[in-house]
This record gives C-alpha cells, sequence and structure tokens, in this order.
C-alpha cells in the first residue's frame, strides 16, 4: 500500500525546519476544459491566478497533479492542482498531495488547501487551521491520504446555494452567471492577496484579517444583505 511508505510521523506538525520553511499550496477541482470556469473548479484558479502573480510555472506533473515551484516572500512555494473528481467513488484514490508533503518534509500545517465551498455566499473567503471535510470530495481525498490527520489549513471560497431544489452536484458543475463571475474574480484577487499575507505575516493574523476584508469588499458594493451578509460576517444564521 502507497500510504505505507509514508509513515504517519512525516506529517507531525513537529517536524524541525530552518526557516523560513516552505508551503505547499493545493487548489481542488475537475480536470479537463470541459470544467473550466465551474463553481466547482475555483481551487484551481485561486492556484492559477497565484502561480500566475508570483511567476510560477505550473509546468510538471507530480502524483497525478499539476506542479509548479518557486519563490514568494524568500519563502519556497509549492503549487499542484488536485483533481477530484466530482461524484466518482474512485476520488480517494485520484489524488495524494501526502506524498509530496511527506518528500519536502513538509508539517501538516504547511499544507494550504484551497476549495469551492457551498456553505458560504458567494465570493466570501474564510481561512481556518483545521477542520472536517465537509462532505467535499477533495477534502475526503486530502484527508484519506493524509491518513485520516485534518490538521491541515484550508482557505474556503464561497459559491453559495443552489436556487430551489437544484442537484447539488449539477449546480457545481455550472459556470458562473455574470454577476457571480464578478464576485468570484474579485474574490479570486482577494485570495492571491490573502496568500502572500499568509506567507509574510502567518495563518493566525491573515485568517482574521481574510474573513473580514471579504465581507466588507461584498458589502461595499451592495451586493449582499439580509442573512447572507449576517452569516457571511459571523458564521450564522437569524
Amino acid at each position: 500500500m502507497l500510504l505505507s511508505r509514508f509513515p504517519k510521523r512525516c506529517f507531525c506538525s513537529s517536524t524541525v525546519f530552518s526557516n523560513p520553511r516552505p508551503w505547499l499550496f493545493v487548489g481542488l477541482g475537475n480536470p479537463g476544459d470541459k470544467f473550466t470556469g465551474t463553481r466547482h473548479n475555483v481551487g484551481f484558479e485561486l492556484i492559477d491566478a497565484f502561480a500566475k502573480s508570483q511567476g510560477i510555472s505550473m509546468d510538471s506533473i507530480h502524483c497525478k497533479a499539476i506542479f509548479g515551484k518557486g519563490l514568494s516572500h524568500i519563502i519556497s512555494v509549492f503549487c499542484q492542482w488536485g483533481s477530484s473528481f466530482l461524484g466518482k467513488a474512485s476520488d480517494l484514490h485520484e489524488f495524494k498531495c501526502g506524498p509530496l508533503a511527506a518528500y519536502y518534509k513538509l508539517p501538516l500545517n504547511r499544507v494550504l488547501v484551497f476549495h469551492d465551498d457551498m456553505d458560504l455566499p458567494c465570493g466570501v473567503l474564510r481561512l481556518h487551521p483545521k477542520g472536517n471535510h465537509g462532505s467535499h470530495n477533495g477534502l475526503k481525498s486530502v484527508i484519506y491520504h493524509f491518513r485520516g490527520n485534518r490538521e491541515f489549513p484550508r482557505l474556503r471560497i464561497g459559491i453559495g446555494r443552489p436556487p430551489g431544489q437544484m442537484d447539488p452536484k449539477a449546480f457545481l458543475l455550472q459556470k458562473f452567471n455574470a454577476r457571480a463571475r464578478g464576485r468570484i474574480d474579485a474574490a479570486l484577487q482577494e485570495g492571491v492577496d490573502a496568500l502572500k499575507q499568509v506567507l509574510s505575516k502567518g495563518l493566525t493574523e491573515s485568517a482574521r484579517e481574510i474573513t473580514w476584508s471579504s465581507v466588507k469588499e461584498i458589502r461595499g458594493r451592495g451586493e449582499m444583505e439580509g442573512a447572507d451578509l449576517m452569516y457571511a460576517q459571523y458564521g450564522w444564521l437569524p
């Protein structure tokens, strides 16, 4: 079994590095042209936007994923597109970021995963130091290949909920309408800035700034009100 080559201690947060330590950024989504621009692929879009902003070429293949590496803020950054085919039973075996993290001796708190999230209003970002998979197949795969360990940070990119009784899978595989696309484009730029903050200020301070910056941006454009705005700010609905 592949996992036996990477003992659980390889994913321990106590791994010793000379400072500054590298980061691995992982964007989740579906590979293939037909999925480009869909809601499920905002993780891909953010990793691509960040890589371009830092001059990192995503031109290598590693563990069934597109991979690139470079320097940002004098910190080594590894970027990876993680393939997570929506709705397939083989999801848990499609994407392996564990071997890459183990190869570079990265502790889990230096592996930041970006993914779409229906539980957040469209265009809202949230940065968390750890958490569950929330029924997201890509996160399930990441957790599986980290031997069940969930102690890695993730950047949630809000895409909103499907209207009415629409099938969530169909919603995820649709492209954004013009208004939602505008929110997502703004969120991607904010996400690039947020990742730069993570590299320069660390995860904890960045998490506080990202949440409020995201809400203020959308509120300033008048594109969110009532329950959606309250949820984006406080994480709960009235």
